[in-house]
């Protein structure tokens, strides 16, 4: 007897980006609801080579819900030959990922730095978003901006908005377990 998977009926453009905290967070939130209803999800973080995300651990033991990462081991100020190459190796996964019609979510995580410090350009992005299957949704993260053609494209578009954040009002850094 042959099981056929459950499909999302129409996949939408999400895009989550801004000042405040929670923009990964928010994907893969939604990553996780939609694998409580039976879908298939895949994260490919771009700019994040770094395995001491705490998400990293947590994802390997979420069924139906697969990670990869590309980018260094540390934040850059300025991309290298290396931060480039892995750019384009990321879009080029991504791209692979999405037309594969194998997963209902696909999430971008970071996408929209990896944009701004010209780490690859916008123009594959766009073109995953224009033909990307009918039934795979794809959420787009990035730091404080989104390039606009993005947002012009998405169905959704959340700005994180900082009120009041601990690093600035209590000079507290970065806490394991919570930012990363």
């Amino acid at each position: 007897m042959s099981t056929t998977r459950k499909r999302l009926k129409q996949g939408l453009v999400q895009v989550y980006f801004g000042r405040g905290k929670g923009k990964t967070t928010a994907a893969i939130g939604q990553g996780v609801r939609a694998i409580g209803h039976g879908f298939k999800v895949y994260m490919v973080q771009f700019m994040k080579g770094n395995y001491k995300y705490g998400e990293i651990e947590a994802i390997k033991n979420i069924p139906n819900f697969e990670l990869k990462q590309f980018g260094s081991l540390d934040l850059i100020a300025e991309p290298g030959k290396f931060d480039l190459e892995e750019g384009q190796k990321a879009i080029d996964y991504a791209k692979e990922i999405i037309m594969s019609d194998d997963y209902d979510i696909v999430i971008l995580d970071e996408v929209g730095v990896a944009i701004s410090m010209n780490v690859i350009s916008v123009e594959p992005v766009l073109e995953m978003i224009k033909i990307k299957p009918e039934k795979v949704e794809l959420i787009l993260t990035g730091g404080p901006k989104m390039h606009p053609k993005i947002k012009e494209a998405a169905d959704l578009v959340t700005e994180m908005r900082m009120i009041k954040h601990y690093y600035s009002s209590q000079g507290i850094t970065a806490r394991y377990g919570i930012e990363f």
